[in-house]
């Protein structure tokens, strides 16, 4: 009886892992980047003059944090909608390694749900959800939801706060803003490779990957310099690990 209590016990413990609650929950730690980036972003495009409606419609549709910087300052400078359609498009190629990075877990899964879990994933959920499947080795469906959805709600909010009350706070940089974000991914990448336990070859992929993106950002584009170096490092680290 007690082994089949402990048997319940831990299946129901594994069932609330995977929930759509733990995924909130998991979110909660990226909330003040989102909230932070999300509100200068909110000012920004008001500033470019953009309506709350049309800050809206951006933030649910687009939903991405340099895109809409991006597209905030072309709009201001009354760029085409084809220069900014093709600007955004590179920007965000980044999503297809992420994407790519995922898709092993959710094999199982119709195209269509994979289009529902890639459609919201951003750089933030992303970092969360490989922390968590170099600790469990798994992602669950609900659990992705979750996440992808409460990031996606808050980002959403913090565009409208700062549209809203983006009027008293003309310079986010002034209270360190713009700084929430890079601070994140710091945490995120710490807890990934403490997880990991390969901190030798992490420590070496990470030099990689900057020395990558400072050279390939000075020839090109820095968005072509992030793909580059997240290209050449994630390659460099599997041989590496391969060989040992």
């Amino acid at each position: 009886m007690n082994l089949s209590n402990a048997q319940l016990e831990s299946a129901q413990t594994s069932k609330d892992e995977d929930s759509f609650l733990k995924g909130v929950k998991d979110c909660i730690p990226t909330l003040l980047g989102y909230l932070s980036i999300g509100f200068a972003a909110g000012v920004v495009e008001k500033t470019s003059g953009l309506s709350i409606i049309e800050i809206a419609l951006l933030s649910l549709v687009l939903y991405a944090g340099s895109a809409q910087f991006i597209a905030a300052g072309m709009i201001a400078a009354n760029s085409s909608t084809t220069a900014i359609i093709i600007t955004i498009f590179f920007v965000n190629l980044r999503h297809i390694l992420m994407s790519a990075a995922l898709s092993p877990y959710f094999r199982q899964l119709s195209p269509f749900k994979n289009m529902l879990i890639g459609t919201l994933l951003t750089d933030e959920t992303f970092g969360v959800a490989i922390n968590r499947a170099a600790q469990k080795r798994s992602i669950s469906e609900k659990w992705m939801h979750g996440l992808n959805i409460t990031a996606w709600l808050n980002w959403a909010a913090a565009n409208l706060a700062g549209a809203f009350f983006g009027n008293w706070i003309s310079d986010p940089e002034k209270f360190g803003l713009d700084y929430a974000l890079p601070a994140m991914f710091i945490g995120l990448l710490v807890l990934s490779m403490l997880g990991r336990k390969k901190l030798k070859l992490d420590v070496v992929v990470a030099i990689i990957s900057v020395v990558m993106a400072v050279i390939v950002s000075s020839m090109f584009s820095s968005s072509f310099g992030v793909i580059a170096a997240t290209l050449i490092a994630s390659t460099a680290g599997m041989v590496v690990e391969k060989w040992k």
